[in-house]
């Protein structure tokens, strides 16, 4: 359930960035779960912004219980995606998964009635102020645990260093704040939002760290990334040309290694903490 302003994602791109998503987001927060919730026998999660249910197939065989998960999109291909793979709880005991398409800002409390927990993964960024402070509301309104993961910072560290690197950051992070989305800002907008809402949030980094291994990935990160930039500051498109095959010779010589940092997030209700 990605808001209109970010439909389009393929199926090769999340597959892609699947592994690299997990590996990042902070484990000790999924340990925190246990406790405002304790692992009731059922438990009933929301992912938003599904996609092909990443999220469910990391998180999923990590808790007990059984465990019904409602994924929200509005991309319905990406959903018969999701609901075909479902994952296993810790047990090993398939989990039940149910797709809900829509648009995020139709979302109601209503639909979240009975959430345990609700989750998301690399959808705060694409999100406005409005939305986030809406969603915070929703979410409160139920009482539900939030556990939001890999909500990028705007900081990215490549190595070897190139002297255009800055300037295409700087660009990409300007692109990532167009039509009004929160972009880098999103992590610090959505803690305030839900601490407003009634909320103790607790944060974590999770950076990608990718090296040779992730050539696959890091190729497609920087073809994407490079063309924001690009496409915000056209002035940099003839020098982003050349720095992309620079950085293609340092990938094919198992020369580059990227960190993109992210943020995750965990918030639960103040009378969950206090009680």
């Amino acid at each position: 359930m990605t808001p209109a302003v970010a439909s389009g994602l393929s199926t090769g791109w999340l597959a892609l960035r699947e592994p690299a998503d997990a590996a990042a987001r902070s484990v000790d927060l999924v340990e925190l779960l246990s406790g405002p919730h304790g692992f009731e026998p059922r438990v009933v999660l929301h992912d938003l912004g599904a996609g092909t249910g990443s999220m469910a197939r990391w998180l999923a065989p990590q808790l007990p219980g059984r465990q019904h998960w409602m994924l929200h999109d509005r991309d319905r291909g990406l959903l018969e995606v999701a609901v075909r793979t479902p994952p296993n709880d810790a047990a090993g005991r398939p989990v039940a998964v149910t797709s809900v398409p829509g648009e995020l800002d139709d979302l109601t409390g209503a639909e979240l009635a009975g959430a345990t927990v609700v989750t998301a993964s690399a959808l705060l960024d694409m999100l406005t102020a409005a939305q986030v402070e809406r969603l915070s509301t929703v979410c409160a309104a139920t009482g539900a645990t939030l556990l939001l993961t890999t909500t990028v910072t705007g900081v990215v560290a490549l190595s070897p260093v190139d002297d255009l690197d800055g300037a295409l950051c700087g660009a990409f992070n300007e692109h990532q704040r167009r039509a009004g989305r929160l972009g880098p800002d999103a992590a610090d907008a959505a803690a305030a939002a839900l601490t407003s809402a009634g909320y103790r949030v607790t944060t974590r980094r999770a950076p990608w760290r990718l090296g040779p291994a992730d050539a696959d990935l890091i190729r497609a990160w920087l073809r994407g990334w490079v063309e924001a930039a690009v496409n915000q500051r056209p002035d940099l498109r003839p020098a982003g040309a050349g720095y992309l095959r620079r950085r293609a010779g340092q990938l094919d010589n198992a020369g580059l290694r990227v960190v993109v940092d992210h943020v995750d997030l965990f918030a639960v209700p103040d009378r969950a903490v206090a009680s």
